[in-house]
């Protein structure tokens, strides 16, 4: 099967421009508008798809094991030796049983996109992004970050043979993603200002240094990202959930992951859309407030604050498609505090399973909306986790010592005894 016929469209109703496929374009040059790769889907085969991307499971093409790229058709088109892969994707679907009575449903599936090459959902846009990169010729990408796009961009890069250049804000970066952007071999920029004066930064210079940029302004990069919609209903041989419940921080995973069921949708594969439900942390919340003020235009939060610190983002650059994604799937937003936050990550700990903080924001929002009567018991809900544990082990042992500055009701303490072997069987006990 082929790529189905794309383009370049912005996503502005009034405007709707379109723009060929390979338009060196990331905004649209008319309004200024985000732009979407569209798809002409009149020839879309629900039947054919649905089975040449089952029978891809079986084989050994890296095209193929990749969990991105074994949805090409649904792709922009690239040629096998253009593509830049690290067999991302192919994430476990966890059942959750601590997590669901935490959050007081019957059950729940923690989709775990933390497992990912380099621990999170970012590299599902990379393989993609940095694609697109390397067939447009680029001699380096560009982003703007608070750890995990940075940490993708270097790998994915390095992989590409492509030179990599990060904007980071000045001690609000968990040091394992600074870590990976490092070792990666990414020229690291730490800014005087927060994440949004970095993205900023980066989308005033980076067409004068004549570098790609791989932001969620980027369209080809969320093409990737909208392949967890695939892969979740492909796991569960394509039986849709009731809701998918995903952090909120510069709003292009959410954005992505609708824009996806939207597709299949459209394709016939799923013969109804999911609801969603996007969560922010209190303190860097400007959809949360945007949606329960009813306005159209969404207000930044000046001076974002959270210990989650990849949601940390006071003007999320994808908001208007993550409005439209709540349209599509009769959405709600949701905020969660530090403490709810903190106590979410240690319950999804105690399943087993982990992940950076950003992530158990799905679960805290879960607990306050199945209490508030907004998500019912019953509902067959998919909570995204965004990271792996690892991301910032500062913030788990900090917890657990009681010195993250919150409450602790879930420490698992490290009991300090002498070596005498009496006071060690006592602490055993």
């Amino acid at each position: 099967m082929s790529n189905f016929p794309s383009s370049l469209k912005c996503i502005k109703s009034e405007c709707s421009k379109s723009y060929p496929i390979d338009s060196d374009v990331l905004v649209c040059p008319r309004c200024k508008g985000l732009l979407d790769v569209a798809y002409d889907l009149s020839a879309a085969n629900a039947v054919a798809l649905r089975k040449s991307w089952d029978q891809r499971r079986a084989s050994l093409s890296s095209m193929d094991t990749s969990g991105v790229w074994r949805f090409r058709e649904l792709l922009p088109p690239a040629q096998e030796s253009e593509v830049v892969t690290m067999i991302e994707g192919n994430t476990q679907l966890f059942d959750a049983p601590r997590c669901a009575a935490y959050a007081g449903l019957e059950s729940i599936s923690l989709k775990h996109l933390g497992m990912n090459p380099t621990g999170s959902f970012k590299d599902l846009g990379m393989t993609t992004g940095i694609t697109e990169a390397r067939k447009r010729g680029a001699e380096g990408v560009i982003c703007a970050s608070t750890g995990n796009t940075s940490a993708s961009m270097a790998a994915y890069a390095a992989r590409a043979g492509i030179r990599s250049f990060v904007f980071i804000p000045e001690g609000k970066i968990a040091r394992g993603k600074l870590a990976q952007a490092i070792e990666f071999g990414a020229r690291v920029i730490q800014i005087d200002g927060d994440f949004d004066r970095a993205m900023s930064l980066v989308r005033e210079i980076a067409d004068d240094a004549g570098l790609y940029l791989l932001n969620s302004v980027n369209p080809f990069r969320l093409e990737g990202q909208k392949t967890v919609a695939f892969e979740i209903l492909q796991q569960r041989q394509w039986n849709c959930p009731d809701r998918i419940v995903i952090p909120g921080g510069n709003l292009g995973n959410s954005s992505a992951i609708a824009k996806g069921f939207k597709e299949l949708f459209d394709c016939s594969l799923i013969s109804k859309m999911p609801r969603l439900s996007i969560v922010q942390a209190e303190g860097a919340n400007p959809l949360y407030r945007m949606w329960l003020s009813g306005n159209t235009e969404l207000i930044p939060v000046d001076e974002p604050t959270t210990l989650a610190t990849a949601i940390r983002i006071g003007a999320p650059v994808s908001w208007q498609k993550a409005r439209r994604a709540l349209d599509w799937m009769n959405g709600n937003v949701e905020q969660v505090n530090e403490q709810e936050i903190a106590d979410a990550k240690a319950i999804i700990g105690l399943d087993g399973i982990g992940c950076e903080p950003a992530g158990a924001v799905t679960v805290a929002g879960l607990r306050k909306m199945v209490a508030a009567g907004t998500v019912d018991r019953g509902e067959d809900v998919i909570a995204i986790l965004t990271g792996h544990s690892l991301k910032d082990p500062d913030y788990t042992v900090s917890y657990h010592e009681g010195t993250l500055g919150l409450e602790a009701p879930f420490a698992n303490r490290v009991a300090k005894v002498s070596s005498d072997r009496g006071a060690i069987m006592a602490a055993l006990e």
